[in-house]
């Protein structure tokens, strides 16, 4: 693993790329403002037939949950604006992620736009390579390490939070795409298979928790998720006991599987 990302020479994209990442974060933000409905556009929970509000499926989190993109995108705006300064356009760590970033806010705001379309089939391919974007950027981020605090706040931080929180909502997606077709659960109870859809959810969450030794970021966001399916399950329809319980308990397996390992390996960020 490099111990360091210092600045390399300049490159001729180094000057485009940093607006890319600015562009494309504001643009990711216009999207997810038409997406609310707030003036123009119908808001998320209402569109592509409903199949993705927060009484939808087993799976779906309160309506709470998702004032997380709040700050997942204000953590984006600013690590758009840290990576533009010109100190830090020819920084190596940056370089490599930005063109990855702009992906990622690609898509993201494509998904707002399918679902937007009622397109609720083609939503769940659109987040699935959302999901590893944001992985290849995790690797990128343990590759190469943040070199100080901001680094860590302005850089890890959003995008920790963005990799965690999409892992949940993929999840939702999914079984909102499967309610959606039709899906009769080949016979078997409901509850049986969302347990199934947060084991992934959680192992996936471990697998985080062990390949960045206990990063905090992704580990918060998923359990934020987690923890709100265990809330609407306890206090919306579909309410379902069992799917509480075990969300609760997916949300506590990342996070303790993530404490043991920060304390394990004495990780600093």
């Amino acid at each position: 693993m490099a111990t360091t990302s210092a600045s390399a020479p300049p490159r001729r994209g180094d000057r485009i790329r940093p607006v890319a990442v600015l562009v494309s974060s504001l643009l990711a933000i216009v999207a997810a403002f038409l997406g609310s409905g707030a003036v123009v556009g119908t808001p998320i929970t209402e569109a592509a037939g409903g199949y993705l509000d927060a009484d939808s499926t087993l799976i779906a989190p309160g309506r709470g949950a998702f004032r997380i993109w709040s700050l997942i995108y204000t953590g984006m705006l600013a690590l758009a604006i840290y990576q533009v300064l010109p100190g830090r356009r020819d920084d190596e760590r940056l370089r490599r992620l930005g063109w990855w970033v702009v992906a990622s806010l690609a898509l993201n705001a494509l998904w707002i736009g399918v679902v937007q379309a009622d397109l609720l089939l083609l939503s769940l391919p659109v987040i699935v390579v959302l999901v590893a974007v944001l992985a290849r950027i995790l690797l990128i981020l343990e590759e190469l390490p943040p070199r100080g605090t901001l680094d860590r706040l302005l850089v890890d931080g959003p995008l920790g939070l963005y990799l965690g929180w999409v892992v949940v909502a993929t999840a939702a997606n999914a079984t909102a795409v499967l309610v959606a077709v039709g899906f009769d659960g080949l016979g078997l109870p409901p509850e049986l298979w969302a347990g199934v859809v947060l084991a992934v959810a959680a192992a996936v969450g471990v697998g985080l928790a062990v390949r960045t030794r206990g990063r905090i970021a992704p580990m918060l966001s998923l359990v934020w998720g987690l923890a709100w399916v265990a809330i609407a399950r306890s206090t919306d329809l579909p309410q379902s006991t069992a799917t509480a319980v075990m969300a609760g308990v997916a949300a506590a397996v990342v996070l303790g599987a993530t404490i043991v390992l920060r304390v394990r390996r004495g990780r600093a960020a």
